[in-house]
C-alpha cells in the first residue's frame, strides 16, 4: 500500500494492519493547526509507524525530525520514506525500540512538535506524556498532539501542561497539550 503526503509525494506503507498510518484528513487537520511553526522547527514522532508524520514535516521544512518506532519493519519503511523526502540540510534519526525506554535517550534535546500517536488502547498516553514532561523534551514555546479513539479516552492531566485544544475527525480525535506559562 503507498499513501500520499504534501506535494502529492508518495510514501510506502507495511501492508496489512501491523501499522495504522494517520489518515489524510486528520494529517491535513494537524499540519493546518501547526502551519506557521513548521519551517525549522524539531519535531518527534512518537510511535511513527509509517513514518508519514515524519515525513510530511521533513516536506514542510523541519530542520530535525526524530521518530521513534517498536516495529523493526515499520522502521525499514519509515527509513526509505525520510531519505526519499529529506533534503541535505535536514536531520533526522530514526530510533528503534520501546517508545518509553527511548525517549530516555533524547534527554540533551528540546522538540517544538511533538506528535504521538499509540495503538489507542496500549496504556501508553499517561507514562509517555509523563516521561516527556520530566525529561523535558518540550520546548517551552511547544505543543504535543496526541492521537487517539474519540470514544472512551480521558485526557492525561500533567503537571505544568495544559490542553489548549482538542479536535474530533470521524473516529479519531487530537488532544493538544502545552505548558502553562
Amino acid at each position: 500500500m503507498a499513501l500520499r503526503i504534501y506535494g502529492n509525494r508518495q510514501l510506502k506503507t507495511l501492508p496489512g494492519k501491523d501499522t495504522r498510518p494517520t489518515s489524510a484528513r486528520v494529517r491535513e487537520a494537524v499540519f493546518n493547526i501547526w502551519q506557521e511553526r513548521i519551517f525549522g522547527c524539531r519535531w518527534l514522532d512518537l510511535c511513527a509507524g509509517s513514518g508519514s508524520m515524519g515525513a510530511e514535516a521533513l516536506c514542510r521544512g523541519a530542520s530535525l525530525v526524530v521518530g521513534i518506532e517498536q516495529s523493526s519493519r515499520a522502521c525499514n519503511i519509515i527509513q526509505q520514506n525520510w531519505q526519499r523526502v529529506a533534503s541535505a540540510d535536514q536531520e533526522w534519526k530514526l530510533l528503534r525500540g520501546n517508545v518509553l525506554q527511548q525517549l530516555k535517550t533524547l534527554t540533551d534535546k528540546k522538540f517544538d512538535r511533538i506528535y504521538f500517536d499509540p495503538p489507542y488502547a496500549s496504556g501508553l498516553y499517561q507514562p509517555v506524556l509523563e516521561a516527556i514532561a520530566n525529561y523535558q523534551l518540550l520546548d517551552p514555546e511547544g505543543e504535543i498532539a496526541a492521537e487517539h479513539s474519540a470514544q472512551d479516552w480521558t485526557p492525561p492531566i500533567i503537571p505544568n501542561w495544559e490542553i489548549c485544544r482538542q479536535k474530533v475527525y470521524g473516529n479519531t480525535a487530537l488532544t493538544f497539550y502545552r505548558m502553562i506559562e
